[in-house]
């Protein structure tokens, strides 16, 4: 049962980092496509939204390696 859960948790773990990076390229896909055009909130939006996605990314990364150490 364990090599299950690990292989499980493996596999959660890079859905989630193509899920982020298929994510970030789609928007920025549609915001060059677009020309960027928008409001001020929707431009801080899509930029906060680009953060969380990268700081996600990087405490996956992050807490994976640790954990392997």
């Amino acid at each position: 049962m364990g090599k299950v859960k690990t292989s499980l948790i493996k596999l959660l773990f890079l859905a989630a980092i193509a899920g982020n990076i298929l994510f970030v390229l789609w928007v920025t896909f549609n915001g060059l496509k677009e020309h960027f055009q928008g409001t001020i909130y929707e431009k801080l939006s899509y930029i906060g939204l680009m953060g969380l996605l990268a700081v996600n990314t990087f405490l996956l990364f992050h807490f994976r390696k640790k954990r392997h150490e």
